[in-house]
């Protein structure tokens, strides 16, 4: 067997591939990208839910903007609320920002005991293949779908489907924001857990067709406009809205829930898992 023939071939194989080794190995250390020594001790603060709630695409960008762009709040992380800010500012050296804690709510009350199902629905178990069958199996197109694609990115297992629609457990929700991008129906929104009232429905039809279709659901009456001394609730596209920048020391709190002719505004408790205190009690 001649040794010859292989040597001619394998050797010009051997030497190019050191040549573009040795090359890459250049090029590596002539182009790397210098990473910001504080990088990952920022990264490390950060909870990794990659919820977005901070405007940035994940920790990740994040923590790079933290680092890349002077002047980057450090109380945006919501999940990670005041503790989370407290260490981003400390290792940036810039004075503590308070977080605005927040939870998810869901605004649709509309359970099996209040509305009803035009179909029977057999297939797909998701909220958003089911949107596209008519809208949804509800009698009411605004409503809760309820089958738990909300639920099902929730990182705290905060979401349970209950009679048909979406529960959400604000003591243990950090506010992410996951449920809410999740919901074709856009009927998750997240307020500050500081909040007491919340209105239960999203149905923009005519208080007629709302009534037909739920019991629970806003008719747009305006009684509550007209009760609220604040100017804090509006009826905007046939649903009662409220602006808690306004909802503020109510001299009879929870007037609009009061008068509320179908109960569609409720008061609630809405304290979130950032005000546990270690005793069990919420500050």
């Amino acid at each position: 067997m001649e040794i010859e023939p292989i040597l001619t071939a394998v050797i010009p194989v051997v030497i190019i591939g050191i040549i573009c080794g040795t090359i890459l190995v250049i090029a590596s250390r002539l182009m790397a990208v210098k990473e910001d020594e504080r990088f990952p001790t920022i990264r490390a603060c950060l909870p990794g839910a990659n919820c977005g709630a901070c405007g940035y695409a994940g920790c990740d960008g994040y923590a790079k903007a933290l680092c890349e762009k002077p002047g980057t709040p450090t109380n945006l992380c919501v999940p990670g609320a005041d503790s989370v800010s407290r260490q981003l500012s400390e290792l940036l050296g810039v004075e503590f920002a308070d977080v605005i804690e927040q939870v998810a709510v869901v605004h649709c009350s509309g359970d099996c005991s209040r509305t009803k199902d035009k179909m029977n629905y057999q297939g797909l178990q998701s909220c958003q293949g089911v949107k596209l069958l008519y809208g949804g199996k509800g009698s009411c197109s605004y409503g809760c779908i309820g089958m738990g694609d909300c639920a099902k990115v929730c990182p705290q297992n905060a979401i349970c489907i209950t009679d048909g629609i979406a529960r959400i457990n604000q003591r243990t929700c950090i506010g992410c924001g996951l449920c809410a991008k999740a919901c074709p129906n856009h009927l998750i929104s997240l307020v500050s857990d500081v909040e007491r009232v919340i209105v239960t429905c999203s149905n923009q039809d005519k208080g007629a067709i709302t009534r037909k279709v739920c019991t629970n659901g806003c008719i747009g009456c305006k009684k509550c406009e007209r009760v609220c001394p604040k100017g804090a609730i509006r009826v905007i596209d046939n649903v009662a809205v409220i602006d808690y920048e306004k909802c503020q020391n109510c001299p009879d709190f929870g007037i609009c829930a009061k008068n509320c002719t179908t109960g569609c505004i409720m008061i609630s408790d809405l304290s979130g898992l950032h005000r546990l205190t270690p005793g069990g009690t919420f500050k």
